[in-house]
């Protein structure tokens, strides 16, 4: 007989899982966000908020009624997809962008402020050569036994960072540094959507396409029974959420108040340091170096494992510790090109990537309106696709111009980043189409709940 989750239990997964979501990499966003959205600011946050929270939790969802991993519901397209979708979400959530992105931004928080001047004028590089060396180093050894990690992660280093960060938090509200001074950019009039788009950044949708399967095997490494999967995935992931969403918006309201004061930062790492400077001084500089740290380490180790566990299934040849070292090695070579090349680099494989995740995830809870036609997946993902490639074109400035001009003058909310939701619709709604009409589309989906 099956026993019960205990509170405690629920507890230490439900921070583990919130652990993995809120990393280094993605608090720097909303800092910065505030300080250019000013009297904006909730309405940018409420946009940002969909994208880098909201979505989280109806990814969680998408997984636990499609099969519990990224490559069923990817599946749902094609086999083919599902390899190709899986590959790309996988290296960018792990060696590509998220774990070289998370150890460049712990160097820029907990390092750099501390360096002399003569150390940031002449030694920069060989200082972050050596602190990813570390860090990555950690990451793969904490990385290696995946049996340990609610206990290592969700007992003990998820604690200590939420009470320092709360700290933190409070003496901003309480004591806020100015007013929230008038928007600026495409804040003034596109608030909304430029908080959309910018909540992409944080990676949070696509990390729970992939840190699902992760946390699942926790769960089952800490004797939850299979019965009771589902619950434990979606209630840990309103927890986690929920915690997200307070965390991101206090985030924003310091930036917001900071503004007036210190201007708008050229990062969102710079503008933490200087805001918790001001508040708190030196100690706070300190508190926010270990919160940042200790969250940057823990999502490191999330990513690193889940890429490791998957191409461990589909290449087994090699062992999950042989592609943990290899990833670390790879992640490490891509830190060393900076915090700025990483962003600037990784910014069209986002823009490319969450449309399609995006699409999947709203396909499967409308999945028995069209009656699960596989039909209607392949045109809905297609046409994200294709718009996503184009907005990445668009982003690193490759996209013709006179093909942008004829876009925003003939498609709804193409100016806005948004066009991909139009096409996306079309797409789905011919699959459907020629399913109806030719009694064909492919295979017919049910969804079911994980356990």
């Amino acid at each position: 007989m099956s026993q019960p989750i205990s509170f405690r239990q629920f507890l230490a997964l439900s921070f583990f899982l919130f652990s993995m979501f809120l990393g280094a990499g993605n608090i720097i966003f909303a800092p910065p966000l505030g300080q250019a959205a000013g009297t904006n600011t909730w309405v940018a946050m409420s946009g940002f908020l969909i994208t880098g929270v909201g979505l989280v939790l109806l990814a969680i969802m998408a997984l636990s009624i499609s099969g519990g991993s990224v490559e069923k519901l990817s599946g749902r397209v094609s086999p083919g997809f599902a390899v190709f979708f899986s590959i790309l979400l996988f290296m960018t959530l792990g060696p590509i962008y998220v774990v070289p992105r998370t150890a460049a931004v712990v160097y820029e928080i907990t390092v750099t402020p501390f360096l002399s001047e003569n150390i940031v004028a002449n030694y920069m590089q060989w200082a972050l050569l050596v602190f990813s060396v570390l860090f990555i180093w950690a990451t793969i050894y904490l990385s290696l036994e995946p049996k340990k990690f609610v206990k290592r992660i969700g007992n003990i280093l998820t604690p200590i960072f939420l009470v320092l960060l709360l700290a933190i938090v409070l003496v901003a509200y309480f004591d806020p540094i100015g007013d929230f001074r008038e928007p600026s950019g495409p804040y003034i009039d596109f608030a909304f959507s430029k908080g959309f788009t910018q909540g992409y950044y944080t990676m949070d949708v696509l990390a729970a396409f992939v840190f699902g399967k992760i946390f699942l095997d926790a769960a089952h490494y800490s004797g939850v029974d299979a019965k009771h999967m589902t619950g434990l995935f979606v209630r840990s992931g309103i927890f986690a959420v929920v915690a997200l969403a307070l965390i991101q918006l206090s985030l924003a309201g310091m930036g917001a108040s900071s503004a007036s004061v210190l201007g708008i930062s050229s990062n969102g790492g710079e503008a933490l340091t200087r805001i918790v400077d001001l508040l708190m001084g030196r100690l706070g500089v300190v508190m926010l170096a270990t919160v940042i740290f200790l969250t940057g380490l823990t999502t490191a180790i999330a990513c690193l494992a889940s890429v490791a566990e998957y191409f461990s299934r589909i290449f087994p040849s090699l062992s999950y510790r042989v592609w943990v070292i290899l990833l670390g090695l790879l992640s490490l070579v891509i830190t060393n090109f900076g915090l700025t090349t990483i962003l600037t680099f990784a910014s069209p494989v986002l823009l490319f990537l969450y449309p399609i995740a995006i699409t999947l995830i709203v396909l499967v809870f409308i999945n028995k309106w069209f009656g699960g036609r596989q039909a209607v997946y392949v045109g809905a993902v297609i046409g994200a696709a294709i718009m996503g490639f184009i907005d990445g074109l668009n982003d690193i400035k490759l996209l013709p111009a006179s093909l942008a001009e004829t876009l925003s003058q003939h498609l709804p909310l193409y100016s806005n980043g948004l066009g991909w939701i139009v096409v996306a619709l079309a797409g789905g709604l011919l699959g459907l189409l020629v399913s109806v009409l030719f009694k064909s589309g492919g295979q017919r989906y049910v969804n079911q709940h994980i356990g």
